[in-house]
């Protein structure tokens, strides 16, 4: 029986991946509004209705590693090692996700290209990435044993979250987001007004 459930969950990612491989290809040849739901899932060999079962809609496509994302931001808050702050094991995380994605990759820089000159994607993006935010601000909030909507939880979950943003086009990534996590922790005394 265990043999069969993971070869169904891996059957389902092989599609998964299939199709958002299949969106971006679609979409960065042909342009995001050229192309339907009909023209990836025929390119991805699966009926739409199969698409639909994987991807909510045509944006969701796009960013294909959304719930893993957000779940990855949640486990590195309640999965954190005993003694272990918040705020640390969230630097070490967002950290860790820098290291691992290469900036000057060419698939990178066509991805948030078509997602910056996309007004839809860019908004599904915001979208996105807020519900993030409040994923984040939700497990601060249950780790600290404050109470849902905690202004402090939800202060820290958005200094967490637009840290990826601050810190593009640096040279660094690592070295600044490391930076702008001292400057939280640190608190903004010492800084030149």
């Amino acid at each position: 029986m265990t043999e069969t459930v993971g070869r169904r969950e891996r059957k389902k990612a092989q599609t998964r991946k299939a199709l958002a491989d299949a969106a971006l290809r679609l979409f960065l040849e042909h342009g995001y509004d050229k192309v339907g739901v009909r023209d990836v899932a025929e390119e991805a060999d699966v009926s739409v209705t199969t698409l639909f079962k994987h991807f909510p809609s045509k944006e969701a496509l796009v960013f294909d590693e959304d719930e893993g994302i957000e779940a990855a931001l949640v486990s590195a808050v309640r999965d954190r090692a005993p003694g272990r702050s918040v705020l640390h094991s969230l630097r070490e995380h967002l950290v860790a996700t820098r290291a691992t994605r290469r900036i000057d990759d060419p698939a990178v820089i066509a991805h948030l290209t078509l997602v910056r000159e996309t007004p839809e994607l860019l908004e599904y993006w915001d979208r996105m990435w807020r519900r993030h935010e409040f994923a984040l601000a939700a497990a601060i909030a249950e780790a600290a044993g404050a109470p849902e909507g905690d202004l402090r939880s939800a202060a820290l979950a958005r200094f967490a979250m637009d840290t990826t943003s601050l810190i593009r086009g640096q040279e660094d990534q690592q070295q600044a987001m490391r930076d702008l996590f001292d400057l939280i922790e640190t608190g903004f005394g010492d800084t030149p007004a």
